[in-house]
């Protein structure tokens, strides 16, 4: 998950590059890891005062990465699109995205800890990056993008439930619907603003 995260990083630096308007970049970068560094704060000072929270140095570098990537993927793309619909439709991609990985890693969207129906949603998250890559950022490829990814999910909870993982520990029909489906609702709502941002966005 942390090579699509950069990779998709990396596209969006060299998008950038070929811009002509005068942004600051570094100022973006620096506000973005300063940011970063905050939110990391919060769990780290919690862990001086009580033993509920146990990070390791690989939590703190993956929660890092992904919270970066999250934030410099999101300030790059609203400086390249033109038009409020595509910001909305990108940010919710990229904030569902990052709370589907985060809720994977921390306690597992099924049952708990690393089982082959927790690994399964990496597919998941590789379609939604590999087709962002690969669309450029075109209004027309992530819409398309994001109904691929909203039916690898609905996929996935067919196949937890003809595996019979909703008997794993901590898991149940209705959370296995219920998580896929909250997050493939999601990924549609964002097809669907793409959708109609289409002709009115400077990516598209």
């Amino acid at each position: 998950m942390l090579y699509f995260e950069l990779q998709s990083t990396f596209e969006l630096l060299k998008l950038f590059g070929k811009m002509n308007q005068p942004i600051n970049i570094s100022r973006a970068v620096l506000g973005i890891a300063l940011g970063t560094v905050s939110i990391l704060l919060v769990p780290f000072l919690a862990m001086q005062f009580t033993d509920q929270v146990a990070w390791k140095v690989g939590d703190f570098l993956i929660m890092g990465v992904l919270i970066f990537g999250t934030g410099i993927s999101f300030v790059l793309v609203t400086r390249v699109a033109s038009h409020f619909l595509y910001w909305l439709a990108f940010g919710l991609a990229l904030g569902t995205t990052f709370l589907l990985v985060w809720a994977n890693l921390a306690v597992g969207l099924i049952g708990s800890g690393p089982n082959l129906g927790n690994l399964m949603y990496i597919g998941v998250i590789a379609i939604a990056i590999i087709g962002t890559i690969s669309s450029r950022f075109a209004a027309m490829g992530m819409e398309r993008t994001m109904y691929y990814t909203a039916l690898s999910l609905v996929l996935l909870a067919v196949i937890a439930l003809i595996a019979k993982m909703d008997a794993y520990s901590g898991s149940s029909l209705v959370d296995i619907l219920g998580i896929n489906g909250f997050f493939a609702a999601l990924y549609m709502i964002s097809a669907v603003l793409f959708r109609k941002a289409r002709h009115k966005t400077a990516v598209g």
